[in-house]
């Protein structure tokens, strides 16, 4: 896959072959999402031409809503994580479209013109609530005619499980309340985040469950406060292990800005500070608690993590692995 990174301040680039383009913003690459890339890759194939896959950044909420900005903005995947998950689906080439001010005045003709009759699209997909130019008034309705018989597109309705919609704010509503496991279903795999281990207050040593305090790389949404089976890629490799999210009641009358990650890695006894990491998470266990001594959260601590084996040990679908 090539990556482009297109912007109005730059030419786009030209000598591309024909393609087909989906496109979307592709926060998560939820199942959804999946579906309007398959449908753009059959479609590709058919025409024999190539795959290419549209996406934006930053989320158009951090330019044209005033309550939004970069800092307070969370991701399901940020941008070279969905670089990545994006991949993963076989386009030829990737375009990531600066969203500015600029780009969101831009009319839907001159967005049409610009970068999909400039990238020699022959056909595009995009979900039925896809939307273009300036206050989004172009539609998949209207591209049609802004396509001016240039190409041809494809709608893809709206993608159910269990007779909801699939969206990335049904995702991230999930993993907010802790509702991990149904997370995980709308995105096909676990809802993952990466960071970098790096040093805690280690009090976990002195209880007996070292843990790996987990910085995160980029903005992620980060799941509901309480314990949860996970998984961690680290050295090369995915150990289980249990998971703590929240702001440590037990040992602090103040809660920090941002609730701490903490990862104990079963059986596992090695110096990892300053290693990039994922967590993924498979099972909410139970929501954190104050406990009225250390030998309380000890015991509890026992028993999360004898749950978190027993879940783990019945899933077979080790990220990374067919």
């Amino acid at each position: 896959m090539q990556t482009f990174y297109l912007s109005h301040q730059k030419e786009i680039p030209s000598g591309f072959p024909d393609m087909v383009l989906a496109l979307g913003y592709f926060d998560g690459v939820h199942t959804g999402h999946q579906e309007v890339i398959r449908t753009a890759a059959a479609i590709a194939a058919e025409k024999n031409c190539a795959l290419g896959v549209m996406t934006f950044h930053p989320h158009p909420k951090v330019v044209l809503s005033a309550e939004t900005n970069e800092n307070n903005m969370r991701y399901l995947t940020p941008l070279s994580h969905k670089e990545e998950c994006l991949q993963e689906q076989g386009p030829d080439y990737l375009f990531v479209v600066q969203f500015d001010k600029q780009f969101a005045s831009k009319e839907p003709q001159e967005f049409v013109d610009q970068y999909l009759i400039g990238l020699q699209a022959v056909h595009v997909t995009a979900g039925f609530d896809y939307s273009y130019g300036r206050l989004g008034r172009g539609t998949m309705e209207t591209l049609p005619f802004h396509s001016r018989g240039r190409f041809g597109q494809t709608i893809v309705g709206e993608v159910t499980r269990n007779g909801e919609k699939i969206s990335s704010t049904a995702v991230k509503e999930c993993i907010q309340t802790g509702d991990i496991e149904k997370a995980g279903s709308l995105l096909g795999r676990p809802y993952s985040i990466r960071g970098v281990v790096e040093g805690g207050e280690q009090r976990g040593r002195t209880i007996g469950f070292p843990t790996a305090n987990i910085h995160k790389h980029d903005l992620y949404i980060v799941p509901a406060p309480g314990v949860y089976a996970v998984r961690i890629y680290v050295g090369g490799r995915w150990l289980d292990g249990a998971a703590s999210i929240g702001f440590k009641p037990t040992f602090h009358d103040e809660a920090p800005e941002d609730p701490v990650i903490e990862v104990y890695i079963f059986d596992f006894n090695q110096d990892i500070y300053g290693e990039n990491v994922e967590v993924c998470f498979y099972t909410f266990i139970r929501g954190e608690e104050t406990f009225n001594s250390a030998e309380e959260l000890i015991e509890e601590m026992n028993r999360d993590v004898e749950k978190a084996r027993t879940v783990l040990a019945a899933r077979s679908d080790v990220p990374g692995t067919s």
